[in-house]
């Protein structure tokens, strides 16, 4: 059993933010998030992408977001469960409460501030024979370790930012050259990124297929190669140790909407007047997920919300104490001490 102070569920921006506002108060936080990384959308879609509203940063990379806020919230040593998604919240005795995932680990806490993004992810996938005995054999749906497959035959579906920023790297980084593969001519992505794969094409680091879907995989245990189909009818046989269809994914509330909780459209309903509360007394909603009158789902405004959220959550595990607010300019920043 895994006990803290709080227990996030979705370790995004949001959820990191949270942990660093927590730390401000003395509490302690553990996130848990159904991917195997810290980040939400941010690291899984579009961590070479520009965001161009957060305060104080005309432009900062996805990515980069993700490390900043990962560096302030460090001091407060938050604990992580990553790669397993929150399957159950039981409410105990003693008014705290049990979240289990789907690998079982349990842990305990008085607080949950679900702050989940849009909920939990499933990769959009292509109508392909044979294509979940491929899964995990050279079909994966996000990139996995990227340093170790330089000298992979790689291909890339997809016309949307992650494909593309994943492309450029290995185009980049690879020894081999890229294979991009879009069902379109047109692409979604970022005008620098589609300016970028064009040069790389130009220098025989990427192969773009335009107007082509991969429409076969061939293999006896592991992929061994593709078959790329034009608008035409053409077929093109390549060799390919990995595929990466990046098609995007599909936000999910999944067992979120077994738990108890207010849901309106797809997100959970809050008291925004007062708390980010939810109708469970101790379980808050903060970012994409909660829905209010006159809600905006920007990060920006998901980093008010978990602020506003851990001073509530302040006064239910310290109902007899009185916070008084310290700005950090007076008050720094106090971090805590390792396995304490």
């Amino acid at each position: 059993m895994i006990k803290t102070d709080i227990i996030i569920i979705g370790a995004g921006p949001v959820g990191l933010f949270t942990v660093f506002e927590a730390g401000l108060m003395k509490l302690r936080c553990h996130l848990i998030d159904t991917i195997p990384q810290i980040g939400g959308q941010l690291s899984e879609l579009y961590p070479k992408k520009p965001i161009y509203d957060i305060p104080g940063f005309p432009s900062i990379l996805a990515g980069k977001l993700v490390e900043n806020l990962m560096e302030q919230a460090s001091p407060f040593n938050p604990g992580f469960t990553l790669g397993e998604r929150a399957e159950k919240i039981i409410k105990n005795n003693d008014n705290s409460f049990t979240v289990i995932t789907d690998k079982n680990t349990k842990h305990k806490a008085p607080i949950v501030i679900i702050s989940g993004g849009l909920g939990s992810f499933e990769p959009r996938k292509p109508k392909i024979d044979n294509l979940s005995f491929y899964e995990d054999k050279g079909v994966n749906y996000m990139v996995k370790n990227p340093e170790n497959l330089n000298k992979k035959n790689i291909f890339i579906s997809g016309g949307g930012d992650s494909a593309l920023d994943w492309a450029i790297y290995f185009a980049e980084n690879s020894d081999n050259r890229v294979g991009l593969i879009h069902r379109s001519s047109n692409f979604r992505a970022h005008k620098e990124s589609v300016e970028k794969i064009f040069l790389l094409e130009k220098q025989n680091k990427i192969k773009i297929y335009l107007n082509s879907q991969v429409t076969k995989l061939i293999g006896e245990n592991n992929l061994n190669q593709i078959i790329i189909s034009d608008d035409s009818g053409n077929n093109t046989e390549v060799k390919s140790d990995h595929w990466f269809p990046l098609f995007g994914l599909i936000p999910r509330l999944g067992p979120i909407l077994n738990w108890g909780l207010n849901i309106e459209k797809n997100a959970i309903v809050v008291n925004n007047s007062l708390d980010y509360s939810t109708n469970i007394k101790g379980i808050f909603a903060v970012g994409d997920i909660n829905t209010y009158q006159g809600k905006l789902k920007l990060i920006l405004c998901g980093f008010h919300e978990a602020t506003v959220a851990v001073k509530a959550a302040y006064k239910l595990i310290n109902p007899e104490k009185k916070y008084v607010m310290k700005y950090t300019t007076i008050q720094g920043v106090q971090g805590f001490e390792k396995n304490n």
